[in-house]
């Protein structure tokens, strides 16, 4: 396989049962379809696509490749659904199929498919397309970003967000975030969107909680260990653990969530 010899890690996922077992949805329920048969758009918590989107948000590929003739994979609803939501649409898509078969090319275009083409010119092309589609974050960028001080602004969010001003915090962390133009900014709306999720489980949303909590991945797993003095391992460490509590009570019994579970932002050397 190409990617494999680009140094790339390769998950094939050929049906539906190889994504998962439909017991591991984030709660029962069918699929997210419609009763006209169309998908609704966002992050889905329930059956085979909440499977997919906590594959998507924890696997955070480089790049999605949809083989159109697969039958066993439903792409007319997965591609819309994940470019839809704010979880995955930065996820670079790549769709092929058989050229004459122009109505199956035209219903990958329209759900949003970075880009679709013909089984022979992606055979043809595969090497240009993986080159040309693939997403990876600016490591090298990422780690200068890092090494600098932590702004005053975002200090004060912190100390908010430390103080269980959840929803307080979210000014000064989004303000920071708007005058930052670099990369590593994503920092900031890491936090800004940890804290909006524990406001959400405080306020007994569930459903908020658990999407911002899918969301805030692509933040987190780019960063390194510490950046700017933040302690991030702990951040993604506690963020899961919050995730995997809130998710195994469901919203039934969002009420019993332990908040001891909010733990503070460290800071080291501050």
């Amino acid at each position: 396989m190409v990617a494999q010899h680009l140094a790339y890690r390769v998950i094939w996922v050929g049906s539906i049962s190889e994504l998962g077992r439909e017991e591991l949805a984030l709660s029962e329920g069918a699929t997210a379809v419609s009763a006209s048969g169309q998908s609704n758009p966002g992050e889905q918590l329930h059956g085979i696509e909440g499977i997919l989107f906590e594959k998507m948000t924890s696997w955070q590929p480089a790049l999605l490749i949809f083989d159109l003739a697969n039958e066993t994979i439903p792409w007319q609803r997965w591609i819309p659904l994940l470019k839809s939501s704010p979880a995955t649409r930065r996820l670079p898509i790549v769709a092929y199929g058989p050229h004459v078969d122009s109505e199956r090319l035209q219903l990958a275009i329209d759900g949003g498919a970075d880009s679709v083409m013909p089984r022979s010119r992606f055979s043809a092309k595969m090497l240009q397309v993986i080159q040309n589609y693939v997403f990876i974050p600016d490591e090298d960028a990422l780690i200068g970003f890092c090494a600098e001080p932590l702004p005053k602004l975002v200090k004060c969010g912190i100390d908010l967000f430390n103080q269980g001003e959840y929803y307080k915090c979210h000014d000064d962390l989004e303000e920071a975030w708007r005058q930052d133009q670099t990369p590593g900014r994503d920092l900031y709306r890491a936090i800004l969107q940890v804290g909006i999720a524990y406001y959400q489980i405080e306020r007994g949303n569930f459903r908020g909680a658990v999407k911002m909590l899918l969301r805030v991945r692509q933040w987190l797993v780019p960063l390194p260990a510490i950046c700017r003095g933040v302690d991030v391992a702990r951040l993604k460490a506690d963020a899961t653990a919050v995730y995997n509590t809130l998710t195994r009570l469901g919203p039934d019994q969002i009420a019993d969530f332990d908040r001891t579970l909010f733990k503070p932002i460290i800071i080291i050397g501050k």
